[in-house]
């Protein structure tokens, strides 16, 4: 007897989420007894700089991190079993049939608020407590609450008057182009992604954090020197008030031509010395001279324009629907079935992924070692290591699939080779 193909779907789903499941189970547990088993030993290269207890304390906090992390992946994997198998994406399709025309725009967003709306309730309690239990259990959270619920507000805002038009635009156009609607969905999706990549550092970055001009003179003019010697032009030198949330440091770039700027953590720079800072920025400077982020967004271009072009080829077929659950079809219930599902298929590719990132983050750091003195990024990472309590010793395997950066000894040695 042959099975249908709502029943080969079915299966062959099913098959991929408990591959899924119990290859996220086995390196979280991995990763966990790695840790541990490493825990009261620093390891050789870095025992002159990082202290055990420190270590000690960055193995505890890795191993909290990681068993919230299957927690949240377990409640994903019920949540979407839930809306698919459990009926509850079809109920909900069915209830707003009661108030709106069926496949119009205004049913579209009522079905997407909702289930973004179950994911918001069900994810909000790991957020709680992520931020006012486990990182203040180690030192990092220094968010209130009046912060922390006006975060949450702010976002729903943008939510809503950004996600909003741009769902009603990708609709519109999945309506009118015709057969090869997914390029023009395409097409815009970039011209979006690349509108907030300009717009993000002056708009919408200041409602959650003030950014003041870096005023420090010493350190500014040795930026600026660093700056004309890679010949990198920014619009400005930032620093922003990150410890109102958190005690954890970072810098980074924003924005692409000329709204390209540079933002420190204030909490980087009370840890860093002068010539570290500059270290970390000429590590950053690597990954512009490198052209890392056009890099990153012609790929993700690439595989968002083949995603798209599968949905245009699924949003057709009966047997996509029915072998999740649904016995309706609509260009909504294709885009959330296809939003729910396509990380189950995906997995498999995050190492790739990881070493493409770890790749950049060595080429970055050779750079910076010929920018600047190489020890220089050496001591400031190691700081950096101790005081986010980042463990020095992953689980090689966890660390293929999960980890963009290199593990702390693979990119010191890296370093002194440099």
């Amino acid at each position: 007897m042959f099975l249908t193909s709502t029943q080969l779907f079915t299966l062959v789903f099913l098959t991929a989420l408990m591959a899924t499941v119990l290859l996220r189970s086995w390196l979280a547990l991995r990763q966990l007894h790695h840790v541990a088993a490493n825990r009261d030993t620093v390891p050789a290269e870095f025992n002159s700089r990082i202290p055990l207890p420190d270590h000690q304390k960055a193995a505890d906090y890795t191993c909290a991190k990681t068993r919230l992390g299957l927690a949240e992946f377990a409640s994903g994997t019920l949540q979407l079993l839930a809306l698919t198998y459990g009926g509850l994406l079809q109920a909900a399709n069915d209830f707003w049939l009661r108030f709106f025309a069926s496949d119009g725009f205004a049913l579209s967003l009522a079905l997407f608020a909702s289930v973004a709306l179950a994911g918001f309730i069900i994810d909000l309690p790991f957020a709680l407590y992520r931020t006012f239990i486990l990182e203040a259990r180690y030192g990092f959270n220094k968010m209130a609450w009046p912060l922390f619920l006006a975060d949450l507000a702010k976002q729903g805002v943008l939510a809503i008057l950004i996600g909003a038009p741009v769902l009603l635009a990708v609709l519109w156009l999945m309506a009118a182009m015709g057969r090869y609607w997914w390029f023009h969905v395409w097409l815009f999706w970039l011209a979006f992604n690349l509108l907030v990549l300009l717009l993000y550092p002056t708009l919408i970055a200041p409602l959650f954090n003030k950014f003041m001009p870096l005023d420090n003179a010493e350190l500014k003019s040795r930026i600026e020197a660093l700056l004309s010697r890679c010949g990198f032009r920014a619009s400005g030198l930032f620093v922003m008030d990150g410890s109102k949330r958190s005690a954890h440091g970072n810098a980074y770039f924003t924005g692409f031509g000329a709204a390209k700027r540079i933002v420190f953590f204030d909490t980087l720079l009370a840890r860093l010395a002068p010539t570290e800072i500059e270290a970390v920025l000429a590590h950053e400077l690597g990954h512009y001279r490198h052209r890392h982020v056009w890099q990153r967004i012609i790929l993700l271009a690439a595989m968002s324009l083949g995603f798209l072009w599968l949905l245009g080829l699924l949003i057709e077929q009966p047997w996509f629907y029915a072998g999740l659950g649904v016995s309706r079809q609509s260009t909504a219930l294709a885009l959330i079935l296809f939003s729910l599902t396509l990380p189950v298929f995906t997995f498999p590719l995050a190492p790739l992924m990881s070493y493409i990132s770890r790749r950049h983050e060595y080429q970055a750091d050779a750079y910076a070692a010929s920018q600047t003195n190489a020890s220089d990024l050496i001591t400031a990472l190691v700081k950096l290591y101790r005081d986010n309590a980042s463990t020095l010793t992953p689980d090689p395997l966890y660390s293929l699939f999960y980890d963009s950066h290199p593990p702390a000894a693979l990119r010191i040695a890296h370093l002194h080779s440099a």
